[in-house]
């Protein structure tokens, strides 16, 4: 059920309405990107909706009420000049909630109705255009619900059922020397193979400043780091960061290197479909 202001309500009930979408953005670091299709900008409950024209009546949500996925072009609005293509590129955007509503342009301070609720999907990068899909509330359905049983962990690494407090295996460095946008050195680092692999890299100074990587691989003879993904910004020599100890989720790791295995969130010795499948000769 659907909340409508007194006076929002008469005017939705009249012959003549003067009515315009609003859609926000609410980025997974808590900031709020918002836009309208009324040709000006509008401020309703403190929020100020931008008519830039990357958001039009011809692209409004359209709710079905069956279970199916609705699809939803939101290539207009990722290409808005008021997103930025690194902060698109860090993965701000990618699953960020998008909530649209309506109002009264002539009177924004009736409030808005809330029309809908969704969520973006990964947003990839297509004939230099972002492109990403709109997932709706159904697909709450089709999210995984309770344990699974696996021989790797289930557990995200120094999460609450992990136990492993992030801050013992995070430490603080800078660059030394720059490669790429993916690879650096920090000749301070003493860590040991792979301690950082599959860890998580984040800036704290520097253009790159605040946004967090995946560690894709750490030599620790060459004192490297190699990023998955490139920064969105160049790397400098001076620019600090924080480095997490990635874990791999297989038990012996878990156990030798973290000393966890009393956590250890997976089944090492399920059998698999082969062993199941696996008829003792003779039978």
């Amino acid at each position: 059920m659907k909340t409508i202001g007194s006076a929002l309500g008469a005017h939705l009930a009249g012959e003549l309405t003067t009515l315009a979408e609003l859609v926000a953005i609410t980025r997974k670091d808590g900031v709020v990107v918002a836009f309208t299709t009324h040709d000006a900008d509008l401020l309703v409950d403190g929020v100020s909706y931008r008519a830039d024209g990357s958001y039009s009546d011809g692209e409004s949500l359209a709710q079905k009420s069956e279970l199916k996925a609705d699809d939803y072009d939101v290539t207009g609005v990722l290409d808005s000049a008021l997103i930025d293509a690194g902060d698109v590129e860090a993965g701000l955007y990618d699953h960020a909630r998008v909530d649209v509503y309506l109002c009264n342009w002539a009177d924004p301070q009736m409030g808005k109705v809330h029309l809908r609720r969704g969520w973006l999907g990964e947003i990839a990068q297509s004939g230099g255009q972002y492109k990403a899909s709109l997932r709706g509330m159904q697909d709450l359905l089709t999210r995984p619900i309770g344990a699974t049983y696996t021989p790797a962990c289930r557990h995200d690494f120094c999460d609450g059922a992990c136990g492993i407090a992030a801050a013992s295996v995070t430490v603080s460095g800078s660059v030394s020397f720059v490669t790429d946008r993916r690879r650096f050195t920090d000749n301070s680092r003493e860590e040991g193979a792979g301690i950082f692999t599959d860890g998580i890299l984040t800036w704290t100074s520097g253009a790159n400043a605040g946004l967090a990587f995946e560690i894709a691989a750490w030599d620790s003879a060459a004192k490297a780091f190699k990023l998955w993904l490139p920064a969105p910004k160049e790397i400098a020599v001076g620019d600090s960061f924080t480095a997490r100890a990635g874990c791999d989720k297989h038990f012996s790791t878990c156990r030798t290197r973290f000393g966890n295995g009393a956590n250890y969130g997976g089944f090492p010795y399920l059998p698999g479909v082969g062993k199941l499948l696996d008829y003792p000769e003779g039978n």
